[in-house]
């Protein structure tokens, strides 16, 4: 029933967030919205949603926010682990640092907050957690090991935790998307674009080259349409575990399981050409 239980969603300053946020606000749920940013917030503050500084890289700040949805609600009802980037590059070359800082947003951040959640969600007798992963998590790109690895993370620690949870009334589920037109292209272009010399320029340009061309194509979907999958996710009663959104997702996902690792890796030396 829209507006029993609260939904509490990380990162809605832009893209997916921000359009599941204000997707749930008009289907008439108690939405707590956060960013690290509370500011860039406002304009979902102007249609009714709650917001919240929630940075998933300071555990205080986790904590801070479940509490709050905690003391005006008793629990959380539902989470949206959404917050998320991508760091770009060649294996041997993006700076462990940067790797460090993609997992804590990726995967430490999101694990942190079910493990927050959930002694609430178990004490209510249920709740769901949607954890926003990608086609990312399903297949591997050249010069993206890094931020696949994150998802494929992601993937595992959901198909884990719904095993895990399931007696206490708590679902899990995925949103997988394929590309979608949220600026995630812009960060990950300005990464590959930023490291100067290396072994691999060419394999930097040719990706950097073939992301901004798919995300400014029309197998690029626009975030509204990637919330509907969110909200899907949210609202029904009996939720599938893995929403796959866009075709060109739901393509590469099959093609992938189809021509095997032989296949597959023969296709990302051809369509990159780098070497």
């Amino acid at each position: 029933m829209p507006g029993t239980d609260p939904i509490l969603i990380t990162g809605c300053s832009t893209g997916i967030g921000r359009a599941a946020a204000g997707r749930l606000i008009a289907a008439g749920h108690t939405v707590y919205a956060t960013a690290r940013d509370p500011q860039t917030l406002d304009p979902l503050a102007a249609r009714g949603a709650r917001v919240l500084r929630l940075d998933v890289t300071d555990a205080r700040s986790m904590t801070e926010a479940v509490a709050v949805v905690e003391s005006e609600c008793g629990h959380v009802g539902t989470l949206v682990n959404n917050a998320g980037y991508g760091t770009y590059g060649p294996i041997e070359e993006v700076p462990v640092d940067d790797v460090r800082r993609q997992f804590e947003t990726n995967v430490f951040g999101l694990g942190r907050l079910c493990q927050l959640v959930l002694p609430g969600m178990r004490r209510a007798g249920g709740g769901r957690i949607v954890n926003v992963s990608s086609m990312g998590g399903r297949l591997v790109l050249p010069a993206g090991g890094w931020y696949h690895a994150s998802k494929y993370a992601v993937e595992a620690l959901s198909d884990a935790l719904r095993v895990e949870v399931a007696p206490f009334g708590v679902q899990v589920v995925l949103v997988e998307p394929g590309p979608v037109r949220s600026g995630f292209e812009s960060v990950a272009s300005a990464t590959l674009a930023a490291a100067e010399g290396g072994s691999y320029p060419a394999l930097r340009r040719r990706a950097a080259v073939l992301i901004r061309r798919v995300y400014r194509s029309p197998l690029a979907i626009d975030p509204d349409a990637a919330a509907a999958a969110v909200q899907r996710a949210v609202e029904t009663g009996r939720p599938r575990p893995r929403y796959l959104i866009t075709p060109a997702a739901k393509v590469l996902v099959t093609t992938r399981r189809l021509i095997g690792d032989r296949g597959w890796d023969a296709a990302m030396r051809l369509s990159h050409r780098w070497h």
